[in-house]
């Protein structure tokens, strides 16, 4: 089988677990970040090449299959698009971007250059979260009338300190960076969203964040089911929780834990969830755990896609409609 080749743009937390799943599943042959002793140490580790200028790797590694953005939220779109135009395929990290423009800009260039972008929404793989999808495919809840979403973390001042997280310009908001993947998950197992009212507030991070650190969310679905998330980073030490509770014709599910990893309630009409796998453990960021670390699967999923023509498990169109969602929400506390 053809070994992939990749090549990395932003050498910061996240990219260590993508450096890690890339030599498992490939070959990384060059990194790139603005900050020459992150990329430096990066490509030590990985024994390849470190550049600090994105346009200069994507001008001389023409050998590579596949670009993977890491780097800050508000820089997605720009370092895609110009992996995309350069006749990479890529794989952005979440969120694809932090404006439903940009998103589409990003899917057009991939259009243009018949290139493949992939966008990474890996709570999708936890075994609960499958297991419900599953659930909700055959039938077995029958109509679906709402939905709780609840995401209760802790995000204290050293998360923020010194760090482009918790800026407008290049974090978008505390649903972008921390609670993007379970907004997917509403849409993934429940479908889009037609209108959303939300309160939002900052209530512990004053002069340390530019946006809410609290909200609470209203949201109606186009197929009628209603539905609310409440967030906030402010669960006091440490996470406390990530839970889905669905109420519908058959049934009533939550998945719970900190992370959305255990199938915490189940009552269904003549059907009950058996046994589920152990899932993978949470990212670990030293003070702090982030979602679950599905990204084996994503890369998976990656060189299923690219090497033996399978089906993408997340697509373009699904990281935009994420923003999309989140586009909605911020907008009605703008016009509220």
């Amino acid at each position: 089988m053809k070994k992939i080749k990749f090549a990395l743009i932003g050498c910061g937390r996240i990219a260590q677990r993508h450096a890690e799943h890339i030599k498992n599943n490939g070959e990384l042959v060059a990194v790139c970040d603005v900050v020459e002793e992150k990329a430096s140490q990066l490509a030590n580790k990985y024994q390849c090449k470190a550049y600090y200028d994105i346009d200069l790797m994507l001008s001389e590694e023409k050998h590579v299959d596949v670009v993977a953005i890491c780097s800050p939220n508000g820089l997605h779109a720009e370092h895609a698009i110009k992996a995309l135009n350069a006749k990479f395929h890529v794989l952005c990290e979440k969120p694809m971007a932090i404006n439903v423009s940009d998103c589409g800009e990003m899917i057009k260039a991939a259009e243009r250059n018949n290139k493949r972008l992939f966008a990474i929404k890996q709570n999708r793989f936890n075994p609960p979260v499958a297991a419900i999808k599953d659930v909700i495919e055959n039938g077995h809840l029958g109509k679906i009338y709402s939905v709780q979403l609840s995401c209760f973390w802790n995000r204290n001042f050293d998360y923020y300190h010194n760090s482009w997280k918790g800026t407008l310009a290049l974090d978008g908001g505390t649903l972008y960076t921390q609670f993007s993947h379970f907004i997917d998950l509403l849409y993934w197992l429940i479908g889009d969203i037609k209108r959303a009212h939300a309160f939002t507030g900052n209530y512990a991070h004053k002069g340390v964040i530019e946006f809410e650190d609290t909200g609470a969310v209203i949201v109606e679905f186009y197929n009628g089911a209603i539905g609310t998330i409440n967030y906030t980073v402010n669960s006091y030490g440490k996470n406390m929780e990530g839970s889905l509770t669905i109420f519908a014709e058959k049934g009533t599910v939550k998945i719970g834990g900190q992370y959305l990893n255990e199938l915490e309630y189940q009552n269904i009409e003549g059907y009950k969830i058996g046994d589920l796998p152990e899932g993978n453990k949470p990212n670990n960021y030293g003070n702090y755990q982030g979602s679950m670390s599905n990204h084996d699967k994503v890369y998976e999923n990656l060189i299923d896609v690219l090497v033996n023509g399978q089906a993408i498990s997340t697509s373009s169109f699904e990281g935009l409609k994420t923003v999309e969602i989140i586009d909605k929400i911020y907008h009605s506390v703008a016009n509220a």
